[in-house]
């Protein structure tokens, strides 16, 4: 009879604790686009109503800077648009661009106490449907579409929960945001995502979450106003959003063909300042 060797104790000790690393680091989320990754995992605990306890965090928008171009977002099919407030909030007027070199200019509304600014042009592209007003989940998957470094480019996230932003820029502002943890983005598309100002947030639906107004790139952090802010901006602008029972699905499968789809019909544009 053939005995094989006693392994060390040490040995064993050892490969246990390499499978179980090996383990836990093949199941980390990875949602690039492209190429596809693993299904996401469930939904989370219900996300609790916006609370003056919610957690605060101070981020730099330095709305005195020229920045001239970021990313707008169609709610009225009869010209009705959504950006961040930073990002037209010093522009003497306003375009969306409709290609490279020309656009339509808009009428620039700026939401007094929040983060939302609300363009209206001569027509518009099709509208993009806003979630309902029902209670968000932990865990629940966005996508980010828009211009980032004056490119197309998307980003998926999960969200995290609610947080206070203290917005630093001429004045200022105290805004309730969601928290969204980056899990993948554009393929070749690397560090802060400049011009994804603005940007929407999708859900799976299609619908629209929230505006896309800071980042954390080392944390790997995305800021986007709630639900209820957006739908508050429009009101008090005066602004009609095409009703629509749900738009284009999404998944971390397909959201950069799906993000190029709503680009290519500028339902999804970039937004620049303009001069005389």
């Amino acid at each position: 009879m053939t005995h094989f060797p006693k392994l060390p104790d040490w040995l064993v000790y050892l490969s246990v604790v390499l499978a179980m690393l090996f383990a836990a680091l093949g199941r980390r989320e990875h949602a690039d686009a492209p190429p596809p990754p693993p299904p996401p995992t469930g939904e989370g605990a219900q996300l609790s109503p916006a609370s003056p306890f919610d957690p605060a965090l101070v981020v730099k928008v330095d709305t005195r800077s020229q920045q001239t171009e970021g990313t707008a977002f169609s709610v009225g099919d009869g010209g009705v648009w959504v950006t961040a407030r930073h990002v037209v909030d010093h522009c003497a007027k306003a375009a969306i661009l409709v290609d490279g070199t020309s656009g339509v200019e808009a009428k620039v509304w700026l939401d007094p106490a929040g983060e939302t600014a609300v363009l209206t042009t001569t027509g518009g592209a099709a509208a993009l449907p806003l979630a309902p007003a029902a209670a968000l989940r932990r865990g629940t998957l966005a996508f980010q579409v828009g211009y980032p470094h004056a490119g197309p480019g998307e980003v998926a996230s999960r969200l995290l929960g609610r947080e206070t932003l203290f917005l630093r820029g001429r004045q200022m502002r105290t805004v309730p945001v969601l928290v969204w943890a980056e899990v993948g983005r554009t393929e070749g598309l690397k560090g802060a995502l400049i011009g994804l100002s603005g940007a929407p947030a999708l859900d799976e639906a299609g619908r629209v979450v929230g505006v896309t107004v800071a980042q954390a790139p080392r944390r790997g952090r995305i800021y986007t106003t709630t639900p209820e802010a957006l739908r508050q901006a429009l009101a008090q602008a005066h602004a009609v959003s095409s009703a629509q029972a749900g738009g284009m699905a999404l998944s971390t499968e397909n959201y950069g063909r799906g993000a190029d789809d709503l680009r290519r019909n500028l339902r999804v544009a970039p937004v620049v300042c303009i001069t005389g």
